[in-house]
């Protein structure tokens, strides 16, 4: 509607003028680096902990079935992208052999804690690449691929499916979770919209309005399995999408 159109311009351009500081130092480059580098490594090392609290029951369920997913070997061959400071090493089962990447090198010193707090693990390497941009991995090389809020923030979300599925072998699973685009009629939307520009610059790309789960189903995944909740998201109350997509079926092997 036009009145909500207005609305939502007016609200952006008021949330813009509060956060002045932030356009100004975009405007002369020094704002994204030092958000990639400093401030947004920080601030989500600082979060993380009380989103982990709030999305551990989801994250628990969504991990259960990694074990499924083990190779010929026995052994399961993870890939997380944006791994972060390693929040999510705690759901991975005992012995899984874990390659970080992340677009930010800044998440190294929480991540190396994380790494020590969880020596049922064995950690591969830590990649500094972007979700569209996985050519260090070989193709086929995964069992299983992970992205958890990762999706919100890559420049190419096609991009960054298309690698999962180059580096997945036949039969592995993509884990994701993430928040997503509330229903458009809603006021949850609606401060989606009046947010999203201000949003997406201060935490480096978020994009709010994301409606994910079209790229899930466009994306050549055989089979997708997914579930929708709500999420608390630098305190901000967002709805969420979670579940887990295979590539190709391959015999004898399930869920």
């Amino acid at each position: 509607m036009p009145e909500a159109a207005a609305s939502v311009l007016l609200l952006r351009a008021g949330l813009a003028l509060l956060a002045w500081p932030v356009y100004l130092l975009s405007f002369l480059g020094i704002w994204e680096p030092f958000c990639r580098k400093v401030f947004f490594p920080f601030v989500l090392e600082k979060l993380s902990g009380v989103h982990d609290k709030k999305s551990k029951k989801h994250k628990q369920e969504l991990f259960r079935s990694l074990p499924d997913f083990r190779g010929p070997s026995g052994e399961l061959r993870l890939l997380e992208i944006g791994t972060g400071s390693g929040s999510n090493f705690q759901f991975y089962p005992a012995g899984c052999r874990v390659t970080c990447t992340d677009i930010s090198p800044g998440f190294q010193e929480g991540l190396s804690r994380n790494m020590k707090k969880n020596q049922h693990l064995r950690f591969e390497r830590f990649l500094v690449a972007a979700g569209e941009d996985l050519a260090q991995v070989p193709s086929g090389s995964v069992d299983a691929v992970v992205s958890t809020l990762v999706l919100c923030s890559v420049r190419s979300v096609s991009g960054t499916l298309s690698e999962v599925l180059r580096v997945l072998r036949p039969g592995g699973a993509f884990y994701f979770l993430e928040h997503v685009a509330a229903e458009r009629s809603s006021w949850t939307y609606f401060w989606q919209q009046v947010c999203f520009p201000t949003w997406k610059l201060v935490f480096a790309g978020c994009c709010l309005t994301r409606e994910l789960w079209k790229n899930l189903e466009e994306a050549k995944f055989s089979e997708l399995k997914s579930a929708s909740s709500s999420c608390s998201w630098a305190g901000a109350w967002c709805p969420g999408s979670w579940g887990a997509t295979r590539p190709r079926r391959a015999p004898g092997r399930g869920w």
